[in-house]
């Protein structure tokens, strides 16, 4: 069965793909030069909202790895958050990291660091297939999205919720605002997820031993929401918690447990450490 995102690089770089990245990193770069505090809390908003929410939350502990549950429509919620990072619909994205899971670090894997350092950064969406909005063959990845009307039209159709916020944002917020919370703060998240992709399989320590290289990575844990916890992940990935220990530091499961004190996500899978480390689900 082929892949969503091939390992193998192709000859022609994905000149779409790029032209993009290459916008959204000069309007970064334009970023330092018109700072302002109000810019930069919209920016820290959006970010919270769109990697924090969007990705964490969202895309991975949620729609992957089903390591909870919430109602529909915060779920949706989540879901269109994660759309505002550039990084594709949940469609997919979920089938992408379900394929990294199944083949990680091996033949197959979409972006491993055995492939090269930067390769798994970000060559391979350069370089690599361009099935985002082939949603149709994704679905064999995600079927139980597919069978969402919302997740179909929000993976053909990715850009939209990022393209509506942006252009509210410059008509009520000026060059500055645009700049900083739709080109800076999408290029710091899409790096910090890309960090997930490589770092965390190069750099850290590994509490588990598992069939790939994964990593605990303390300072990508920091920028990602707790998402560099990668080792940890990697030998329970349907824990909701990713930082096992107390000086983890994982935002994403605080906020889910005071989802689940307020009644609102259940079905919570955590893993523990104690004297074994077991997992177990949180009704």
């Amino acid at each position: 069965m082929s892949n969503p995102i091939s390992s193998i690089r192709p000859e022609r770089l994905n000149w779409a793909t790029a032209i993009v990245l290459i916008f959204f990193h000069l309007g970064a770069i334009a970023a330092l030069f018109t700072f302002n505090w109000r810019a930069f809390g919209v920016a820290v908003l959006l970010y919270w909202m769109a990697t924090g929410l969007g990705i964490s939350m969202g895309y991975h502990r949620l729609l992957t790895h089903r390591s909870y549950r919430v109602p529909r429509l915060l779920e949706y919620f989540f879901a269109t958050c994660g759309a505002m990072t550039l990084e594709g619909g949940p469609i997919f994205w979920v089938a992408t990291h379900r394929v990294h899971h199944q083949h990680s670090d091996r033949t197959g894997d979409p972006h491993s660091p055995r492939d090269g350092a930067w390769w798994a950064h970000m060559g391979w969406i350069l370089w690599g297939e361009t099935n985002h909005s082939n949603t149709r063959f994704l679905s064999k990845y995600a079927p139980d999205l597919a069978k969402h009307r919302f997740y179909v039209w929000l993976n053909n159709y990715h850009w939209a919720p990022l393209a509506a916020v942006g252009v509210l944002l410059f008509a009520f917020g000026g060059l500055s605002v645009f700049l900083w919370a739709i080109c800076f703060r999408v290029v710091f998240g899409l790096h910090a997820t890309w960090l997930v992709n490589s770092a965390t399989h190069m750099w850290g320590s590994r509490r588990f031993v598992t069939r790939d290289d994964s990593r605990n990575n303390w300072w990508v844990a920091l920028i990602s929401f707790g998402e560099g916890w990668h080792n940890n992940h990697h030998a329970h990935p349907t824990s909701a918690r990713h930082g096992l220990a107390w000086y983890e530091f994982d935002p994403t499961w605080l906020q889910l447990k005071l989802l689940r004190r307020l009644g609102i996500a259940k079905s919570v899978h955590v893993a523990r450490l104690d004297s074994e480390l077991s997992e177990r689900k949180v009704a």
